[in-house]
């Protein structure tokens, strides 16, 4: 895994098109702003283990397209 520090208003890069900002920093967390292509699914971890739970009791795709992420 590779840690990096960053500042509000600094970005990470994640190859060419996938960009991370650190949009702000609270006492208890950090809020980030990512933009990456509108077909790479972007998603909490807490939801996409939510997500394939469910699916795995369905038997379903984890991330059928009605829920692939809007992005802004």
């Amino acid at each position: 895994m590779l840690v990096l520090s960053r500042k509000v208003g600094e970005r990470i890069w994640i190859g060419d098109n996938i960009a991370v900002t650190v949009v702000r920093i609270t006492g208890g967390g950090v809020r980030l702003g990512i933009e990456a292509p509108a077909e790479l699914p972007v998603v909490r971890e807490e939801l996409k283990a939510k997500m394939e739970q469910e699916s795995n009791l369905e038997g379903e795709d984890p991330l059928p397209p009605t829920i692939k992420f809007h992005q802004s």
